[in-house]
């Protein structure tokens, strides 16, 4: 244990990871897991006993009033607990990162507790990065992305002006501060929370400065709270080992893989194009008029039997010529129907798309997923739980190039095998 941790620093070695999507929160929670921590993510089921628990508040799309309230909601209703608190930002700031960093501070400070947080959103494994508080995607201002003109929230990505509007107190730490000396960059946070700081923005361009970050910021205990992507929550986890644990059995037979493609993001979009020509994977383009009118189809049917018989299957939504990203929830609502009757084929499953997987899971009866590890960074694997037991793949829309869901296949397939061969 690190010389200068807290007892009750240490003591704690679970968390509580609060998120505004679905592959956000597994994004964040997979990193316990690899870690060796049992560690699960969970939407409208009751918080487990133990282990790290990443909850998804299904906020992206909320108002900043509407999304700050469920936040405040996900903490009243995990109660006193003695896990850490992990606020899950968008590494490229959609949604509402400002209002739900904000009612965390203003929670709990309502109930005597320490309010100050410890903030990066770099995940450099995924061309994620800070400089001078502003967040670039592959070393670009993220501004200029296609990733920024599909979907912001914000007119700029300068993060300490966005909390700022926010009206809170916001301590710049840049990279030299950061890659200073250890004890003294220790130092200047227990001076910051001393001096009223109710965030401290954190630089980070490369994996050893949130490692930095991390060992910093631990020994502090529950005088902090921490936020960021899954970057940051790989340094914590990775800090704070746990033990190795066993893969679970897959528990499911030999379905084929079910992919559904719910993002337009374009690197889901060129992963996509790249599956659909394996003359081994139907592929079904679905239009978004049949799912918006939530009407039957034949292709269910089929995309069922193909399944059963143990081939994949790759479904997508036909593209439109213009998307309106506000229907976002009525395609994925529409999409879950008209997939639920091909819940018993599959063997294995992969959904893009926070908003996707989480109306996907739902409608399967899904109450859980319990994080195993990563295909790659940014792409967790686990086991789902409730009606539907099987391994799950879950991916954000802006992450991944285009052989992205042919490694995911050539991953799932082997697990397959490993399965057959216990």
């Amino acid at each position: 244990m690190d010389g200068g941790m807290t007892a009750s620093a240490s003591a704690c070695k679970d968390w509580l990871i609060l998120a505004d999507d679905l592959t956000g929160a597994c994004d964040c929670a997979v990193a316990f897991a690899a870690a060796g921590r049992r560690a699960s993510v969970i939407w409208d089921s009751a918080m487990p006993a133990e282990g790290t628990v990443a909850r998804d508040t299904d906020s992206r799309r909320m108002s900043p009033g509407a999304a700050a309230a469920a936040v405040r909601a996900a903490i009243d209703e995990a109660g006193v607990s003695r896990r850490r608190l992990f606020k899950k930002i968008d590494s490229t700031l959609r949604g509402q990162p400002a209002a739900e960093i904000g009612a965390v501070i203003r929670q709990r400070r309502a109930t005597g507790q320490a309010a100050m947080a410890l903030l990066s959103p770099s995940f450099p494994a995924t061309g994620r990065t800070m400089q001078n508080g502003h967040v670039l995607l592959h070393g670009a201002p993220l501004e200029q992305s296609s990733l920024w003109a599909r979907d912001h929230s914000y007119p700029t990505a300068d993060l300490s002006a966005i909390l700022r509007a926010e009206g809170l107190r916001v301590l710049p730490l840049g990279l030299e501060a950061v890659r200073g000396d250890p004890g003294g960059l220790q130092e200047r946070l227990r001076k910051a929370e001393r001096d009223g700081a109710e965030v401290v923005l954190c630089d980070a361009v490369a994996p050893e400065d949130l490692d930095r970050i991390a060992a910093a910021g631990l020994p502090l205990g529950e005088a902090v709270f921490w936020s960021g992507s899954g970057g940051l929550a790989l340094a914590l986890a990775q800090a704070m080992p746990g033990e190795s644990r066993a893969v679970p059995p897959l528990g499911r037979p030999p379905g084929g893989t079910l992919f559904v493609v719910g993002s337009i993001a374009e690197p889901s979009r060129a992963a996509a194009a790249v599956l659909a020509a394996d003359p081994g994977v139907r592929h079904v383009a679905i239009p978004a008029n049949l799912l918006r009118q939530a009407v039957s189809s034949h292709l269910t049917a089929e995309i069922a039997e193909t399944l059963a018989g143990g081939s994949d299957v790759l479904v997508t939504i036909a593209q439109e010529e213009k998307a309106d990203l506000s229907e976002g929830a009525v395609i994925a609502a529409g999409l879950a129907r008209f997939l639920a009757p091909a819940s018993a084929a599959f063997g294995a499953l992969f959904a893009t798309g926070g908003e996707t997987a989480r109306c996907l899971l739902q409608a399967f009866g899904v109450t859980a997923i319990r994080l195993v590890g990563e295909v790659e960074p940014g792409m967790p694997w686990g086991m789902t739980e409730g009606a539907v037991q099987c391994p799950i793949v879950t991916k954000a829309g802006g992450f991944g190039d285009a052989q992205t869901l042919r490694r995911c296949l050539n991953h799932l397939r082997d697990l397959r095998r490993q399965e057959n061969d216990r």
